[in-house]
């Protein structure tokens, strides 16, 4: 095969093609030659080029890659002022960049690198633009991928070679083919531009090699043979929800329907409680409520409602609606065991032409030509102007299930609310909003009465969720945080006040009370507890690490890096564990071969952001270390909760949650009653987590003493519930 044989577009855009999957590994896989010039040098860069290289490495291709250093404004002043040698800058530069990389999956892309340095088959040069006004950027973005047989693509556009570029941002590239008429010249011009630079030959610029810099990310990242890289990940679907039996007659799972709507498949058994639950909603005329904690089925329960409403109304349209792309897509999976072909709405869906297939299902369920069709999407989706004009026409009958669907109390879903859909359920672990009421109100005034509620005490007991120990792990505030803190609270009190009863918090205000709840998230001595504490752990597995979306480095400006990664570089490199990340930039494959890698402890731990409130179940995960800070019961309700699932050979788990109060008790013993009232807000929503946690934990008793020792410091009164007597948020 050659370049010729790749069915190649003319143009890729990230947001509609997988541009790893789509063009850069199979064009690298038929490639000898790869020149890549790219706007900066990082790790990030290096990790991210090894799409489609290990076959690139077998067969002996060979890497010309062009870069820009990425000099601060001290590095260029430096240079100018002739401080330091421009060679001396641009080398210290460059070190800085090649920072220990966060992700335990990377070591092996970063081996190949370093392997094809060692092997001189990755040659790197730094270009530096000579700019009228002294020193430049080189920002160009170019690649070139040529095969034994001469064929060269040409491709330039927007795109860097990084993580960000592939799945973050909105970026786009041209591609160019040698072989077509109309590209030919394009492909040559670019090709001897880019010989040129890399030759030293354009007055423009000087390029450089930094051997001391190669020699040292040999020494860094080489860390043995190069390991075949997986193409084909084996795609994991989370299924803790599921109760379908392991056997079924192969038969008659492929005998397809002649019915129209959802079907109850024969293999499967519900739950006394969810039959309950459909009952529930059948009695209050198909609209309503099923409150139920995470772990125990609602997705099952909702369409077995579904499945219960056809067969009383086999002429239906249903609309379902979940938060996220890939709860849409485990939606999508259980829906077609019930018999039913959804259309499948999102950015990245399968079927690309969603929009027009809602519009003719919903063209021909108006006209009563069909009886029967399901699009279900994300909210993003669900609130698009097109998509609220296609429901806006929808005749009925028709059903709207919105999972997760304490969301739809924010304003502008809130809107979406007002088609007068003829039957309505929504789905969610925490139906009221956090200090939200006219939100929750409005929830409840659409869908109706709750049908069933389903906590996570009741789970628990009746063994749909497995037990846990709890175990409060206290941090302070550092000074500087400290005071920062006491700052933005002193000016938080200006911006909050009381109109006719009700509480109104300024813009500002509001502003500051974020920035000051990422100084508790962003904790330094969280970090600093976590090391301590993973000596202990550091040869144990199925654990989960869950950061914040904060920084850390309040104390020193120059360590301005976000709390995961700094995670991940501690227990990677310090502890040389095996960690990944789990995060939202990782795509949907990548999440599924990490969930694999989990289940067979080739990864220890994973180190995420939000995962536990995106609907992603890990049922295997054991212990969690959760150093996330939050206020929002619904938050911390259904992180726990995810944490439970059940999971063969898993008989209960364990929760270390870290605790951030602003200063030790024996010092607000000693100090103004002041300032112990400024630190309300933050001391009054930890003790509260700290109640929820340990009122449903095997070991409560643990968590009493320090419980019983913060309420006494700071005077703080209990009620029936066991909560403080009031949720603090404003300070």
């Amino acid at each position: 095969m050659s370049l010729q044989d790749i069915a190649l577009k003319t143009e890729y855009r990230s947001f509609q093609d997988d541009i790893a999957q789509d063009f850069y590994i199979p064009a690298l896989k038929q490639a000898v030659r790869y020149k890549r010039a790219v706007g900066f040098f990082s790790s990030s860069i290096l990790s991210m080029i090894t799409a489609g290289l290990y076959e690139f490495y077998q067969h002996e291709g060979k890497i010309e890659l062009l870069a820009s250093p990425k000099l601060s404004r001290k590095d260029i002043e430096a240079i100018e002022q002739g401080y330091a040698a421009r060679e001396t800058v641009i080398e210290r530069s460059l070190r800085r960049e090649l920072l220990d990389y966060e992700d335990f999956c990377t070591l092996n892309r970063l081996n190949l690198l370093a392997n094809l340095i060692a092997d001189e088959r990755l040659d790197i040069k730094i270009v530096v633009p000579k700019g009228r006004k002294g020193i430049g950027m080189y920002h160009e973005k170019v690649g070139l991928l040529e095969d034994s047989f001469g064929n060269i693509v040409a491709f330039s556009g927007s795109m860097n070679e990084s993580g960000n570029a592939l799945e973050q941002n909105y970026e786009s590239f041209d591609v160019f083919c040698s072989w077509q008429e109309a590209d030919a010249a394009r492909v040559m011009q670019k090709s001897a531009d880019f010989t040129r630079l890399w030759y030293n030959l354009d007055s423009h610029a000087s390029v450089q090699t930094f051997p001391e810099v190669t020699s040292y990310l040999v020494d860094k990242y080489r860390i043995g043979p190069v390991k075949p890289i997986k193409e084909i990940y084996p795609v994991y679907h989370p299924q803790s929800d599921e109760q379908i039996a392991e056997t079924v007659d192969d038969n008659e799972a492929k005998v397809e329907s002649q019915k129209s709507g959802f079907q109850i498949p024969k293999e499967l058994r519900l739950y006394s409680y969810q039959q309950q639950a459909i009952n529930s909603w059948r009695q209050h005329g198909y609209r309503g409520i099923f409150d139920m904690a995470t772990g125990t089925g609602k997705t099952l329960t909702g369409l077995g409602a579904l499945a219960a409403l056809c067969e009383q109304k086999p002429r239906l349209a249903v609309i379902i609606v979940c938060p996220y792309q890939h709860l849409v897509d485990q939606w999508g999976e259980d829906i077609e065991k019930f018999k039913v072909h959804p259309i499948i709405g999102h950015s990245a869906s399968p079927q690309h032409n969603y929009k027009e297939r809602l519009r003719w299902a919903v063209f021909s369920f108006n006209l009563e030509a069909r009886d029967f069709f399901c699009f279900i999407c994300t909210n993003a989706t669900f609130a698009a102007d097109w998509a609220q004009a296609e429901f806006a026409k929808l005749k009925e009958p028709s059903v709207l299930v919105v999972d997760e669907a304490h969301n739809f109390g924010a304003e502008k879903l809130m809107q979406t609310l007002q088609k007068n859909y003829t039957y309505r359920l929504a789905l969610s672990a925490t139906m009221d909003r956090h200090n939200d009421p006219e939100g929750t109100e409005c929830l409840y005034r659409f869908f109706g009465d709750v049908c069933i509620h389903y906590d996570l005490g009741r789970a628990i007991q009746e063994k749909k969720l497995v037990p846990y120990d709890y175990y409060p792990v206290v941090i302070y505030l550092t000074e500087t945080e400290l005071k920062k803190y006491q700052q933005l609270t002193i000016e938080i009190g200006k911006g909050i006040y009381k109109k006719k009863g009700k509480i109104i918090v300024t813009q500002k205000a509001k502003t500051l009370l974020l920035k000051r709840s990422r100084i508790v998230a962003g904790a330094m001595n969280k970090v600093e507890k976590l090391r301590e504490m993973m000596l202990e752990f550091k040869d144990k597995h199925d654990m989960l690490i869950y950061c914040g979306a904060a920084q850390v480095g309040i104390e020193d400006e120059n360590l301005d890096i976000r709390q995961i990664d700094y995670i991940s570089r501690m227990l990677n490199f310090e502890l040389e564990m095996r960690t990944a990340q789990f995060t939202s930039k990782e795509s949907m494959d990548e999440r599924a071969r990490r969930i694999e890698e989990f289940k067979s402890h080739d990864i220890q731990a994973l180190v995420a952001i939000k995962c536990l409130d995106e609907g992603v179940n890990i049922p295997s995960i054991r212990t969690a270390f959760i150093l996330a800070s939050t206020t929002n019961p619904k938050e911390y309700i259904q992180r726990r909760g995810r944490v439970l699932r059940r999971y063969p050979g898993k008989e209960s788990a364990v929760i270390y949650d870290f605790i951030t109060l602003p200063r030790s008790l024996d010092e607000v013993r000693n100090s103004d009653a002041a300032l112990g009232w400024h630190e309300l807000a933050l001391v009054k929503n930890e003790l509260n987590r700290m109640v929820e946690f340990r009122n449903l934990a095997r070991n409560f008793y643990v968590s009493d003493h320090l419980i019983d020792e913060i309420r006494d410091t700071y005077n703080i009164p209990i009620t029936e519930t066991g909560f403080v007597d009031e949720r603090e948020e404003w300070g």
